[in-house]
């Protein structure tokens, strides 16, 4: 029998290992299917399929960095035993450091990857064989690339071990990582949802207003105005980052800080972005 990109991808979709040890099974099968899953199974990586189905809700979240780039990296498991077990943070860790290195163009991308430390497997097969040591489903649920350059700042923060992870970015120059640092602490603890209340999407702004004018009842026009606009900008100071008290000085808002620090910096320093990240979302 002769070895077809169809049986390589029907060996594939059979028993979740990736492409290139499929190839070699098959080969060394000479074709045929279930031989091939036989020498799967010898190698111990065709029974991490039977783990692929389920439930993976824990798991941690780990940052990788290179001279290109910062990167985020989530990795869950089924369960926390597995997740602080040290081969589990070792294959996080090394995920985000190559994903760190090798900036790939999205998470499938990523899968496909030859790793650095074992250029014999891919990313993915890597993840079979961990799940194959640890026995648990092991998936990669998301990468985020956040690339360096001379025009930004960039601070992470993880908080609980890795099960929270902030990051901000913020334009203006380099030279600002404490600064970003502290305001990524700030969202792991405040979680705010938009940069500004320009970002928030026209929907929201609606519903809110009509949340808070349903909320009014008996009063003038011109006093509903006032109460609508009052629990509105509530709405803005809670879940808008710029609009927030900073957690470590809270007679300002994140905006006033930036303000502050650019004066002091003589240069412009804004929040070009922000992410939080938490397991289990």
């Amino acid at each position: 029998m002769t070895v077809t990109p169809q049986k390589i991808k029907e060996l594939r979709e059979m028993t979740g290992v990736g492409m290139g040890k499929c190839k070699e099974a098959l080969e060394e099968a000479k074709g045929d299917l279930n031989k091939a899953v036989e020498v799967l199974r010898k190698a111990g990586m065709a029974s991490a399929v039977k783990k692929e189905g389920r439930e993976a809700n824990e798991g941690l979240i780990a940052v990788g960095e290179s001279a290109k780039a910062m990167a985020l990296v989530e990795v869950n498991s089924e369960t926390d035993f597995v997740a602080q077990n040290e081969k589990f943070k070792q294959f996080l860790n090394d995920l985000a450091s190559e994903a760190a290195e090798l900036q790939p163009a999205s998470l499938e991308a990523f899968l496909k990857l030859k790793c650095k430390h074992d250029p014999s497997i891919t990313i993915d097969e890597y993840r079979a064989l961990i799940i194959q040591s640890l026995g648990e489903n092991i998936q990669v649920k998301r990468i985020k690339l956040l690339p360096k350059s001379k025009d930004v700042s960039i601070g992470v923060y993880a908080h609980m071990g890795g099960k929270i992870m902030t990051a901000v970015v913020l334009s203006g120059g380099a030279g600002n990582e404490v600064l970003a640092r502290d305001i990524a602490m700030h969202a792991a603890a405040e979680c705010p949802h938009y940069i500004r209340r320009e970002d928030v999407p026209s929907e929201i702004k609606e519903r809110e207003r009509d949340i808070a004018t349903s909320q009014v009842k008996n009063k003038p026009a011109n006093i509903v105005e006032k109460i609508v606009e009052g629990k509105v900008k509530a709405f803005y100071d809670e879940f808008c980052l710029l609009n927030q008290k900073y957690i470590k000085n809270n007679e300002i808002t994140i905006e006033e800080l930036l303000a502050k620090e650019s004066k002091t910096a003589g240069k412009t320093l804004t929040v070009q972005s922000f992410l939080r990240w938490q397991i289990g979302e």
